[in-house]
């Protein structure tokens, strides 16, 4: 198939290109050259802005188009109104956050998502799902049954800019004590990027349309910092930290730990994510060894300059630390 790609060369993107190039299939990248530009060399590339340089798309014909960077509903549009002609199958890439009830546990497809009241371009942690529930509105109605929505949760893996998870595997192999959340049986809900990756391809192959929530399956947050311990022997000891030590400290769920929300209150219901559709549809998930290794393999490839996007500030922790101590 012919596949044009929208971005391309972050994190999701990258990922999405070797899987279809790994599938067989024809991949064009349009994007402004700004991000790693020296990725994908033997691949066409259409130098462009989506706000300025749709044009340059006019004239080609692709079988599917894979909008990877979608954020601002006044330019998914425009992508949507210049693309309707060229291409048979529009797939966005949005987000659990646009459902208006964040709270429910068990969050389907179907459930309501929310409204984009403001009609900006300023964009907010506030106004996230909003935005990206109005950019699909504008995908339904230009492309109607041919519009393939993918709702993702937290994506982890190799090349993760964000940190959200690469934190844990990178921090606790360092050992000594690790300040971790809540309890060892709270959940979290992630998806490796190259799982995400297939899929996508899978479903383009398989000429699906419709609403997929995409994430992972549920896992402890025991689980998790155990497997990150075990696959890089080290020696680290968690000193768990109740919500409500957290809460008093100001110490942020998400950013200062990542991978992890409160399981009570508005976003409980993003560490249990109803994705059954999209098993039935095909997708499967890596082993959470093989995550956390390729993860933490990678970011030791990084500099040690590296400045950190989400995690707690080493001097922070220990200052944490020694406050949960006078309390235990």
């Amino acid at each position: 198939m012919k596949v044009l790609i929208i971005g391309g060369t972050r994190f999701l993107g990258r990922h999405l290109v070797e899987a279809a190039v790994a599938h067989g299939h024809e991949v064009t990248l349009f994007n402004r050259g700004l991000t790693n530009p020296e990725l994908f060399p033997q691949l066409k590339t259409i130098r462009g802005d989506r706000e300025k340089d749709l044009g340059r798309l006019a004239v080609q014909r692709w079988d599917a188009v894979i909008d990877t960077c979608g954020y601002v509903p006044r330019l998914v549009k425009l992508s949507v109104d210049a693309l309707k002609d060229s291409v048979k199958s529009y797939v966005f890439i949005s987000s659990i956050s646009v459902y208006a009830d964040a709270s429910r546990i068990g969050i389907q497809e179907s459930d309501a998502v929310s409204r984009w009241e403001d009609q900006s371009d300023e964009s907010s942690p506030e106004t996230y799902g909003p935005r990206k529930a109005a950019c699909e509105a504008a995908l339904q109605d230009g492309f109607g049954s041919h519009a393939l929505l993918v709702r993702p949760g937290l994506i982890v893996g190799p090349h993760d800019p964000t940190d959200r998870f690469t934190y844990w595997p990178v921090h606790i192999a360092r050992g000594g004590e690790v300040l971790v959340p809540d309890r060892p049986g709270a959940l979290t809900q992630f998806i490796d990027v190259r799982d995400l990756s297939v899929f996508l391809i899978q479903l383009i192959e398989q000429k699906v349309h419709g609403v997929f929530n995409a994430t992972g399956e549920s896992v402890t947050l025991g689980t998790l910092f155990e497997t990150c311990k075990r696959i890089s022997r080290s020696d680290a000891t968690f000193q768990w930290a109740p919500v409500d030590f957290l809460n008093h400290n100001r110490v942020e769920p998400w950013s200062d730990l990542p991978a992890w929300l409160p399981d009570t209150g508005q976003q409980a219901g993003f560490a249990h994510v109803d994705i059954s559709k999209a098993q039935r549809a095909g997708l499967s998930f890596h082993p959470l060894a093989g995550t956390v290794k390729d993860t933490l393999e990678w970011a030791n490839t990084r500099s040690t300059k590296h400045e950190w996007q989400a995690g707690l500030d080493p001097k922070r922790e220990k200052e944490l630390l020694a406050l949960l101590k006078q309390i235990q």
